[in-house]
C-alpha cells in the first residue's frame, strides 16, 4: 500500500485513463473519448500523448494489453488494455484520496458560512 500512495496524486490525465478502463477493456480511440467525456471535456488526449502515457502504464505494470472485445471491420488489429489488480488499486487509492479532499472542503465551507 504504501507503495500505491507514494504514486499519488495521479495527473489529471493518467486519472482519467484509468478511470476509462474502470469499467473494462478499451482501445485506444475509445479512451480518448471516454477521457474526455469523462472530464468534462477539460482533458483531451493527443494520439501522442495517450499512447505515451499507455506505455507508461504498461511499464508500471497498472494496465495490461488484452484482445479487443470488439470487431472492427478490418483485417487490422486493434491494441486494447484493462486495468491490472495493482491499477485497480491506484485508482481506488486516488478516488479515496480525492473523497478525502472534498469531504474537508465540505466541512470547511460549512464552519465558515456558520
Amino acid at each position: 500500500m504504501k507503495e500505491i500512495l507514494s504514486r499519488l496524486p495521479l495527473r489529471e490525465p493518467t486519472f482519467f485513463i484509468l478511470l476509462s478502463l474502470a469499467s473494462g477493456p478499451r482501445h485506444g480511440y475509445a479512451m480518448m473519448k471516454a477521457v474526455e467525456s469523462l472530464s468534462e471535456e477539460r482533458v483531451k488526449l493527443s494520439t501522442g500523448t495517450l499512447y505515451g502515457a499507455i506505455k507508461r502504464l504498461l511499464d508500471d505494470g497498472w494496465i495490461f494489453r488484452v484482445e479487443d472485445p470488439l470487431p472492427n471491420g478490418t483485417d487490422r488489429e486493434r491494441k486494447a488494455y484493462a486495468l491490472t489488480e495493482l491499477g485497480r488499486r491506484v485508482l481506488d487509492a486516488e478516488v479515496a484520496r480525492l473523497k478525502k479532499l472534498v469531504k474537508a472542503a465540505q466541512i470547511r465551507t460549512v464552519e465558515e458560512s456558520s
